[in-house]
């Protein structure tokens, strides 16, 4: 389908990547992976065509064709949706205007007519060409592709100049997927997608005709898309047949082999160039020197890539707080005329790490903000004893200042005793030397969100409210940032689009839909079976957390799946309650080894005292406390870390 042959490209003279020579077979979905900046995006548009390679050549099978989605930036507008979609099918369409053409020449001219034999021949070959190719099934497809994507039968006659940035990916998105072109290439295509659009867009690409090339960040939709993994990395381009999962596995292991290689050769090497060294001007060894010598040249050195950057932190230890950390009851959210979010119930206890979830629209950011301290038209909103919160929202990262460097940025909302720590938090977010002088304007969008995500590290919080905070970090960043909030002792509050984070973090699954909440005690991949098991409703699994009079009841359940649910509530009672008493434990374990720490201490002291040892009882019975302290001390910090995993 696809050959690139000795491809090379640099920039102002720096190579981006030199000589690659690479096949893509028809039907393959390949995933394009490497640090920010390997060449990803600029390898698929020298592939459509969008860029020109500085060396060597592309080869497509003949008659095929390749597409290209960007990241960002199509803005399409003076059209309707559904005839912007439409417009997809170009070649259709001019037959469909030519049957059209042809139907109302064959009504005009007489059946007797030699003309008539010949165009009713054109027009029954051009409508077996039209059906054949999918004329017939156009608008069913269109329509399909529309809603898979999430957008509503209400939108297809919006003018596609209303529709914001994100839907206006999908828009771009949507016309790529219906003109079906043999290579697909498509960079970061999950940015702008709630989770449902992701599910679809997996299926569809899993069932695609044509070969598939991608670019995400999302870990879990290239596992379950691709099934080659292509790294663009050190100038040149490995692959890995296999999901990406397993891809960071092997190049781990693969990495760990070429270390090792060069080590061997290193030695040898320096074995080689002692040897020259030694007998270089003795003339009874001249010609194993020059045996040497030209064994050196012909060694091909192995080179290791330097080590991926990585982002480093930890948050900031978290206060210690009531047990309920927040608590919302019988509160409404309402825009004009417009309730997102009707008479709800939410409890958030200490240390939960709660996920909310839903298609756009439904209110996750509202009852983001709400939780944060945004106005409500109605109920309570309580904070629990000492919470401190920390909110990252959805749209955090454009709310910094870009006049402003790096460094004046992260200044201007710093205590005065974190000052000294400034360049440390901005390395570890990657921002080191002259990197901590740009403008914050000039920064990308991963740029700008590891900033925003500094910016959380100034102040110790117990509760955080995180609104995508996964948006344009790349895999690396992602897994640095999950295993941070892994480690978080506070609440953590988040909406994310990626499922690999959420189902690495969440112990709970919160639904935002139709203006009330769903609560699935577990994680996302436990959310995943109870919304299969219940069908597409799937609202009667979970414990309800909204109510209301006026809420509406949920349809008759046979008797069999009525007991599956009492079973279900049961369940997540039990677990609610080994939950408590596991908490209750942990608080009796730290207070017993505050009390410990604090004996041992006032033991120390006290045998630190001149005299103490005078008395050898006095001494013995001293020393014998103090060790059976510090076993007891193991003892407690072995169970805590029993019961905090």
């Amino acid at each position: 389908m696809l050959h690139l042959k000795q491809l090379s490209k640099d920039f102002a003279g720096n190579p981006l990547f030199t000589d690659i020579s690479w096949h893509l077979k028809k039907g393959e979905r390949v995933a394009l992976v490497g640090e920010n900046g390997a060449g990803k995006s600029t390898l698929m548009k020298i592939i459509a065509g969008l860029a020109e390679p500085t060396a060597g050549e592309i080869q497509f099978a003949r008659g095929a064709r390749a597409a290209y989605l960007p990241q960002d930036g199509l803005v399409t507008s003076g059209s309707l949706l559904f005839h912007e979609a439409r417009s997809a099918f170009g070649d259709l369409l001019a037959m469909e205007e030519e049957l059209h053409r042809l139907g109302q020449e064959l009504e005009r001219l007489p059946h007797d007519s030699p003309e008539h034999d010949q165009l009713l021949q054109r027009y029954g070959e051009l409508q077996e060409q039209f059906r054949h190719r999918g004329g017939y099934t156009m608008e069913a497809e269109i329509g399909s592709v529309l809603k898979g994507l999430g957008f509503c039968q209400d939108d297809w006659y919006r003018d596609c100049g209303e529709f914001s940035g994100g839907w206006q990916m999908r828009i771009a998105l949507a016309r790529l997927l219906l003109q079906r072109p043999d290579v697909l290439l498509l960079d970061e295509p999950t940015n702008h997608l709630d989770i449902e659009a992701r599910n679809w867009l997996e299926e569809y690409l899993c069932c695609y005709p044509g070969s598939v090339i991608l670019v995400s960040h999302d870990r879990f939709f290239m596992d379950q898309v691709c099934s080659r993994i292509a790294e663009v990395w050190n100038h040149a381009i490995s692959d890995y047949h296999c999901s990406y999962s397993r891809y960071l596995v092997q190049r781990e292991e693969r990495v760990s082999a070429l270390r090792e290689a060069k080590r061997i050769q290193d030695e040898e090497v320096a074995k080689t160039e002692d040897f020259i060294r030694r007998f270089r001007y003795q003339a009874n060894k001249a010609s194993l020197v020059q045996s040497r010598i030209k064994q050196l040249e012909k060694v091909e050195r192995i080179v290791i890539p330097p080590e991926r950057k990585r982002i480093r932190f930890h948050f900031p230890d978290a206060p210690k707080s009531g047990k309920i950390v927040m608590e919302l009851k019988g509160l409404t959210k309402a825009y004009d005329s417009h309730t997102v979010l009707n008479r709800i119930d939410l409890t958030i206890e200490k240390g939960e790490r709660l996920a909310l979830v839903g298609h756009n629209g439904a209110g996750k950011s509202t009852l983001m903000s709400v939780l944060a301290g945004a106005q409500f038209q109605g109920g309570e909103r309580s904070v629990g004893h000492n919470v401190v919160i920390d909110y990252f929202a959805q749209d955090q990262a454009n709310v910094l200042d870009g006049t402003r460097s790096v460094w004046d940025e992260i200044y201007s909302d710093a205590p005065y005793d974190m000052v000294p720590k400034l360049r440390d938090i901005l390395g570890a977010f990657l921002f080191s030397g002259d990197d901590i002088n740009k403008k914050v304007g000039v920064l990308s969008g991963g740029e700008r969100n590891r900033l925003a995500l500094a910016k959380m590290l100034l102040r110790p919080s117990n509760l955080l409210l995180m609104d995508e905070p996964t948006n344009h970090l790349d895999l690396f960043s992602k897994e640095v940032l999950l295993d941070a909030l892994k480690s978080f002792d506070g609440t953590v509050v988040l909406v994310s689009h990626d499922r690999y984070f959420v189902n690495g973090l969440a112990t709970r699954i919160v639904e935002v839909e139709g203006g009330g909440l769903e609560n699935y005690y577990g994680d996302y991949e436990y959310y995943l079976e109870k919304k299969a098991g219940s069908g597409d409703g799937g609202r009667g699994t979970g414990v309800a957390a909204n109510g209301g009079p006026d809420a509406k009841a949920p349809a008759p359940l046979p008797s069999q799946d009525k007991e599956e649910r009492l079973r279900d509530r049961e369940e997540q009672k039990r677990r609610k309650r080994e939950d408590d008493k596991r908490q209750k434990r942990l608080g009796e374990i730290e207070q017993e080894i505050a009390r410990s720490e604090s004996e041992i201490a006032r033991l120390e002291q006290e045998m630190g005292q001149p005299g103490f040892f005078d008395d050898p009882e006095r001494g013995k019975a001293g020393g014998e406390r103090h060790a059976a302290l510090n076993l007891r001390l193991e003892e407690l910090y072995a169970e805590w870390e029993e019961l905090s995993v």
